[in-house]
């Protein structure tokens, strides 16, 4: 993404008749992110914590839902721990939410994990709202982008591959598990795999057992909105932005979040394109468009969830060890 900007920044200087040593666009971002304004950063990180407080409230009522005690405090570190392994590896920050939990408080991980399952339906769920409100607001507008980047590429053909693919698998592997259930059973391997899914629909199921529905849901879009937040702050913090209105933030919101579900680490790449790309159908230049991707992203994912997270792993770390310690001396 930063060797392609770079490239058209470097003809813009040419055009604009810049000398080379003078023509950098690191340069350009550093002198952006010094430009940013402390105050609308600091409202980005808050709006970030209250929507981590909406998620660890949501899924603290599936896992207690099931009968297991969870500390909200252990709960908020797994998350922040979560979102930090997901830099490494997309959706890698998920099972190690649920590992983190599940040996924190002593729940069976298959249970834990299917909490997240609901967690993450709920996040589809919110994100088709999303999509869709941004969609009848700015339908032209949309489609208009989706005419001019679909260009003539192919994947779309190998996506559909993929997905028939996948489809004939399953239900190769769920005819072939009917046939042979009474002979695979005897086998250690499918009745640990039978033992996990049972526990990952059990901890689905506690969304149709919860005591307070509505607390429910209005967490969950709580969570959504407070990105939405984050994003029409952030406009605050950064010059070229400040003047945008909600209903541009709400659509720059509403790009940003398909990055994110594109599995990339974080959302690195994806999410800048999507800004940028949201950005300049309202005029915003694209180097511009681009510091601002960059001050939103690395703002939170260096500054919140690294540091954040590395915090957090010390301390969830520090709990299990003196617990240990406990149960040996014991």
């Amino acid at each position: 993404m930063y060797y392609t900007m770079n490239i058209s920044f470097q003809e813009q200087c040419r055009l604009d008749g810049v000398p080379p040593e003078d023509c950098s666009l690191i340069e350009k971002i550093l002198d952006d992110f010094r430009s940013v304004n402390i105050f609308w950063m600091g409202m980005v990180f808050l709006a970030f914590t209250i929507s981590n407080i909406s998620r660890m409230i949501r899924w603290g009522m599936l896992v207690r839902n099931l009968g297991y005690p969870a500390r909200n405090a252990y709960l908020f570190m797994s998350i922040i721990i979560g979102y930090l392994f997901n830099l490494l590896f997309p959706r890698l920050g998920e099972v190690v939410r649920a590992g983190s939990v599940a040996q924190t408080e002593e729940i069976p991980l298959q249970k834990v994990i299917g909490t997240i399952v609901v967690d993450r339906i709920m996040d589809v769920i919110c994100l088709a709202l999303v999509l869709a409100s941004a969609f009848i607001l700015e339908y032209d507008t949309i489609t208009q982008f989706v005419s001019e980047n679909q260009g003539e590429d192919t994947g779309k053909s190998y996506t559909w591959i993929w997905l028939l693919g996948t489809a004939l698998l399953g239900l190769g592997f769920i005819w072939y598990y009917q046939s042979n259930r009474s002979s695979l059973r005897k086998l250690k391997v499918f009745k640990k795999g039978e033992e996990i899914a049972y526990g990952m629909i059990e901890g689905i199921k506690t969304i149709s057992n919860l005591k307070k529905p509505g607390w429910f849901i209005f967490h969950s879009a709580n969570v959504w909105f407070m990105y939405f937040l984050m994003t029409y702050f952030c406009f605050f913090a950064f010059e070229p932005t400040a003047g945008l209105s909600p209903r541009i933030g709400w659509m720059v919101f509403a790009f940003a979040a398909l990055g994110v579900l594109i599995p990339s680490p974080g959302g690195m790449g994806t999410v800048h394109w999507l800004t940028i790309s949201a950005l300049t159908i309202y005029g915003l230049d694209e180097f511009a468009s681009f510091s601002f991707a960059n001050i939103l992203f690395f703002g939170v994912q260096i500054f919140y969830v690294i540091i954040g997270g590395l915090i957090c792993l010390a301390i969830l770390a520090f709990v299990r060890n003196r617990k240990n310690k406990k149960l040996s001396s014991s």
